[in-house]
């Protein structure tokens, strides 16, 4: 059972956290409809991924660090330190004259990011006991549903009626009200004793992240993964990584406790949590560009079928904090990986014939299997370690899905641009990848004779074929790791 601090306010640290929450995942939803307005205002086009790529390096090299320096100096400073950053750069990003300039920005706004959301959750793990938070964790997730749902709402008023400066300024006073609700209402235990901070592995750990995230974002775009540079790229990451494990071994309080990883709950959460990112950005990216380009439908369309997973997600996760209690975490983690298979494999069986309703059906059920995992693996880690653990080990879960992100985006890109030349060189067409573009809005579409429009379109829906695939594969592997979850009914007891 849980010993709080009386002065604690349980309700508003909630609000606190679930506003902080909305901040950090609204962010990905609502530049991306911003992104045509700021391309069009600051130019660099060639550097369009980047405004993407810098934020997701900077939030995915930090959250480990984040959360081992919340478990050293509490929550609240570290959160605060994280936020501010966080806002800093989002005024930044608003005042930026050049496409270079918002790519820095981005970088800052990142490095702020990655303590937002695993110290938002570590909190709720502080002040709610095992089975409040099985509970609590579906309020959390349903942040992830109107965050997806509203962004690019929110997003596309902003730049039609103000300045897509706006989309960046708009987190700034969620993020204050954030910061005040946990400044007021959280009363975190005193701490007495020494620190000692782990810089070497946090150097080495950030360097070595920086240059295997960097390789997997860029190869492929600015140098092809067989060069020199590609392979110089891995073996530098190597050689930090071995040294950063040395260091570890030796550390008085290391960055990454390697001894939370000997627990098998943990241990293969974290790597379901790793395949599941693959999958979430592959369904993410390519569902719209199949809604709009092979089905030809308008973009309102393509955005209904990704909510789909959106309304799933935060549905299956407030069922899942209640069969958490009565059947424990593998058999809630197996319903939900089944979930994710049946998704998918629907997914695989689309084709341009198929009705929207089949694309946000196939969304949903993998909604369902997101909800269902992630709300079994955070709740059960965090109730599988002690307080002064619960910091790294939620930030290491988190950062394996956000991994699994940047590791899904590679592959699936790779996949996607390899199929489509393979199918343009079969069909000794004079199209390259970028006429796919023409595929994406109906005025583009009639502005090329409709032979061309149908080769792409087939081009295209078999290309996203061998995606599907890919995340039907990850999907079966997902489930396969699942079996190595301890089984046992309801959950582990802790002592917060």
């Amino acid at each position: 059972m849980a010993v709080h601090n009386k002065r604690t306010n349980r309700p508003f640290v909630l609000v606190s956290v679930m506003l902080a929450m909305f901040v950090g995942a609204v962010e990905a939803t609502i530049v991306t409809t911003a992104m045509p307005s700021i391309a069009a205002d600051l130019g660099g086009f060639s550097r369009y991924s980047w405004i993407f790529s810098a934020y997701l390096l900077m939030s995915t090299v930090t959250v480990l660090i984040y959360g081992k320096l919340a478990d050293l100096f509490g929550r609240k400073p570290i959160f605060f330190i994280g936020m501010a950053i966080f806002l800093i750069g989002s005024i930044l990003c608003g005042f930026a004259g050049t496409m270079e300039q918002l790519i820095g920005f981005r970088l800052l706004q990142g490095f702020g990011a990655g303590a937002v959301m695993p110290i938002a959750t570590t909190i709720v793990g502080d002040i709610y006991t095992t089975e409040e938070r099985a509970k609590i964790q579906g309020y959390l997730s349903s942040v992830w549903g109107i965050s997806a749902v509203s962004g690019p709402v929110i997003g596309g008023m902003l730049v039609q009626y103000l300045n897509w400066k706006f989309v960046f300024w708009v987190n700034v006073p969620l993020g204050l009200l954030a910061i005040l609700g946990i400044y007021l209402f959280l009363h975190e235990p005193v701490r007495e004793k020494k620190v000692s901070v782990d810089y070497k592995g946090a150097i080495l750990l950030t360097l070595g992240l920086s240059a295997i995230l960097f390789w997997l974002v860029e190869g492929g775009n600015s140098f092809s993964r067989q060069s020199i540079y590609s392979f110089a790229l891995i073996g530098i990451a190597v050689m930090l990584f071995a040294i950063f494990v040395r260091v570890e071994r030796s550390a008085e309080e290391p960055m990454m406790p390697f001894s939370i990883w000997k627990n098998p709950v943990i241990l293969y959460a974290n790597l379901v949590s790793l395949t599941t990112g693959v999958i979430l950005i592959g369904i993410s990216s390519y569902l719209p560009t199949f809604v709009t380009g092979v089905m030809e439908q308008p973009a309102i369309i393509a955005g209904f079928t990704l909510t789909a997973m959106s309304i799933g997600w935060p549905i299956a996760s407030s069922v899942a904090g209640h069969l958490l209690i009565r059947f424990g975490t593998f058999r809630v983690s197996f319903v939900g990986g089944l979930s994710l298979v049946l998704g998918t494999v629907l997914f695989v069986l689309m084709n341009a014939d198929s009705s929207p309703w089949w694309a946000a059906c196939s969304s949903f059920f993998v909604g369902i299997g997101m909800g269902l995992t992630s709300t079994s693996f955070i709740v059960t880690i965090q109730g599988s370690v002690v307080r002064e653990q619960r910091g790294s080990a939620t930030a290491a879960n988190m950062f394996m899905r956000n991994l699994g992100n940047t590791v899904g985006a590679a592959i699936f890109g790779a996949i996607l641009n390899s199929s489509l030349l393979y199918q343009f060189k079969k069909q000794q067409t004079d199209f390259d990848v970028n006429d796919i573009n023409l595929l994406l809005t109906e005025d583009s579409r009639k502005a090329i004779p409709t032979s061309d429009v149908l080769s792409l379109q087939a081009t295209l829906d078999i290309s996203l074929q061998w995606v599907y695939i890919g995340v039907a594969l990850f999907a079966v592997l997902s489930l396969l790791l699942i079996f190595g979850i301890p089984r046992g009914k309801g959950l582990q007891h802790d002592d917060n």
